[in-house]
């Protein structure tokens, strides 16, 4: 239901000559969700990486489709071909049946490089999006010590619980930082320079 709902979007984007698409990763995998970019592609829609609608730091930011010049073009053959794509039908370069954002073997590869685009740009946005958690922790912490009280021991507990978290954080952020390296080094060997700017 989802992905018919993100491809009517899509449609009434396109429809109205729309030179941007902005969606979020609804998908049940990253991997489904590159799978989706190549589906809007074949509407005329370019992944074009991390949408301006998205809030800095956000754990689920809008990712931006750029209109490509033969968008009606392409959105009218693609029409033509999968005429029941809106209702559960074929879509195009996928497998028919039940998870329909499973690749055929000829588009599979262009679905691995908008996967590596998509997960270099979202590893950019855990460095912020971990530092604003960090810094309103310890305002929600204040909440607990006003009824407890300024004591040592729930002064040690507060420092515990933000020391957790940093801690997390900076998992996350060496995670991040791996799979940026990784992707890069794929869209690099693939010639493909990854984000743009």
């Amino acid at each position: 239901m989802l992905l018919q709902t993100q491809l009517k979007a899509l449609l009434q984007d396109g429809a109205r000559g729309a030179e941007r698409h902005d969606a979020r990763h609804l998908q049940r995998s990253w991997r489904k969700f590159a799978a989706f970019a190549y589906v809007v592609e074949q509407y005329g829609y370019r992944y074009d990486g991390l949408s301006p609608l998205s809030p800095q730091g956000s754990p689920n930011p809008y990712f931006a489709f750029r209109r490509m010049p033969d968008a009606a073009e392409r959105a009218a053959r693609t029409a033509a071909r999968y005429p029941d794509a809106l209702d559960g039908g074929p879509l195009p370069g996928m497998r028919p049946g039940g998870h329909r954002l499973r690749p055929l073997p000829e588009a599979r590869r262009d679905v691995d490089l908008l996967h590596a685009r998509i997960m270099v740009d979202y590893s950019r946005t855990h460095r912020r999006r971990g530092l604003i958690a960090l810094l309103l922790i310890p305002l929600v912490l204040l909440i607990p010590l006003s009824q407890t009280g300024f004591s040592g021991p729930a002064l040690l507990v507060c420092a515990a619980v933000w020391l957790f978290f940093a801690g997390l954080w900076a998992l996350g952020l060496l995670i991040a930082r791996r799979r940026h390296r990784k992707y890069g080094e794929m869209l690099r060997a693939a010639g493909i320079t990854w984000p743009r700017t």
